[in-house]
């Protein structure tokens, strides 16, 4: 029987040096750019199931998938071993709905927010609030000029503001789409016949576009139209509400909060069914909305620990974001409370008959973190009725499928990127498990647990140190 190290002899080698032998292979040495993570339990996402074995990484590919051998006594001396014993192997996640500073690719400020996604295993970002600085940015990335997460980027916003009538709307959907943004990002206050052009010259230059369900718009119509995401469940709580009714769409609140005692969840598996027939994704965001939007005091959550990686000054203006937006006399925690149970029969509904749903938590955002959040979003989902392998195939599986992906990320598989999270405990037992990585690596490149904490250590001290002056 092979042992382990010479099993890496055969298979590593090909990809370095395709003109030898395989005889010629066996008495080469393993190229020292490679890494290979041992004795792990690597989980596959599709179903669930877990093996051991060995995964051999180089060029920033996964090139080999190993069985676990049974005679593995001769030591590795020129690979980067990086031992699995005893851990979880998974891929990388995507946040899908993520915001990057408009600074230069550079800045101190965006190294530390692309670093803070990292930090908790996020390898794809998307992008929600583009700017042209962003383009260069995901190019940068893509060739390893910078480290972090694979970027898809929005274009600026298309808003009640920005794009007022259809010949604005076929001059900027063309500019955008020229110009090399990934999809379109729309936001409130889009009149019906601005919106409906959108659409119409998007499918004719053949750009997506996602976000926001304006008012005059409807969540029915914005399916019919076939968003390639609807953000926030954005739009769904009103559509609940009865024509009976006879409400004045623009009196809603936060993201249909005012409708809450008049929404009859039996309008609910149409509009979910409405959402498979047209193919349209889903991005929760449900931490928005049991942080930002919650009862909870801005003081308690300004105190917890991950805000020690944000600007002082921005904690602040969290602070008073919130206490604005929960401060009026139109917010009960009664009421709030059943809110946030309509949007988790809203969201378990989606899960199980629409036709998919993707993992964001829109950050930074008042109260989420960037990387952090992602762990508050994956938890809310938990507590909506989703399970551990859902949810992590709503960071995995779907946002690949959704980018047209599938073989580049999203799975452990030969021959895709090596995006990787490594965990000392099950996420299938309990998603709080994706917390504290032991280590995530991202197109090959390893962020041991000691250099993540020594990293975050750096953002923590500069914060400290802008506390002080």
């Amino acid at each position: 029987m092979k042992t382990f190290a010479s099993l890496l002899l055969i298979i590593v080698m090909p990809f370095f040096a395709s003109s030898c032998n395989q005889s010629s292979q066996k008495t080469s040495t393993i190229p020292i750019t490679t890494k290979v993570i041992t004795h792990v339990n690597i989980i596959d996402v599709r179903d669930g199931s877990i093996s051991r074995g060995h995964v051999v990484i180089d060029s920033g590919r996964i090139q080999q998938i190993l069985r676990e051998s049974e005679d593995e006594s001769e030591v590795i001396q020129e690979a980067e071993i990086i031992n699995g014993e005893g851990k979880f192997l998974l891929p990388g996640i995507a946040e899908m709905h993520a915001h990057l500073p408009s600074v230069i690719w550079n800045d101190p400020q965006m190294e530390e927010i692309l670093f803070l996604y990292l930090s908790n295993g996020i390898t794809t970002v998307r992008g929600m609030l583009g700017h042209p600085l962003h383009l260069e940015l995901r190019e940068k990335v893509k060739q390893g000029e910078m480290l972090g997460p694979r970027i898809y980027t929005s274009s600026p916003s298309l808003n009640g503001n920005t794009v007022t009538t259809p010949e604005e709307a076929i001059e900027q959907v063309k500019a955008y789409q020229k110009e090399g943004y990934d999809f379109l990002k729309l936001h409130p206050g889009l009149r019906l016949h601005v919106f409906d052009q959108i659409v119409t010259t998007a499918n004719e230059v053949n750009i997506p576009f996602a976000g926001h369900v304006s008012t005059l718009v409807g969540i029915r119509h914005a399916l019919h139209s076939k968003y390639a995401s609807i953000d926030h469940m954005d739009g769904f709580l009103e559509g609940l509400v009865p024509e009976k009714e006879e409400v004045n769409s623009s009196q809603n609140g936060f993201f249909g909060y005012n409708f809450t005692m008049k929404a009859d969840t039996s309008l609910l598996p149409d509009l979910v069914a409405l959402s498979k027939e047209n193919e349209v994704w889903v991005v929760p965001t449900q931490s928005l909305f049991t942080r930002w939007f919650s009862p909870s005091s801005a003081e308690s959550l300004a105190r917890e620990p991950e805000m020690k990686y944000i600007a002082p000054e921005l904690i602040e203006n969290w602070v008073t974001n919130k206490r604005n937006l929960v401060g009026n006399e139109t917010y009960k925690p009664s009421q709030w409370e059943q809110f946030i149970e309509l949007r988790k029969k809203i969201l378990l509904q989606l899960q199980k008959n629409g036709y998919g749903l993707l993992l964001g938590s829109d950050a930074p955002q008042v109260f989420n973190v960037p990387g952090f959040s992602i762990q508050h979003e994956m938890q809310a989902m938990a507590a909506a009725g989703l399970s551990p392998l859902e949810i992590l195939q709503t960071g995995t599986l779907n946002p690949a499928k959704f980018f047209d992906a599938e073989n580049e990320f999203g799975e452990i598989k030969v021959g895709a990127s090596a995006d990787l999270i490594l965990l000392n405990q099950n996420p299938l037992d309990n998603i709080k498990n994706m917390e504290q990585p032991e280590g995530v690596m991202v197109k090959g490149e390893w962020l041991s647990r000691q250099e993540i904490d020594r990293r975050l250590k750096e953002i923590d001290n500069r914060y400290d140190e802008a506390k002080i002056q």
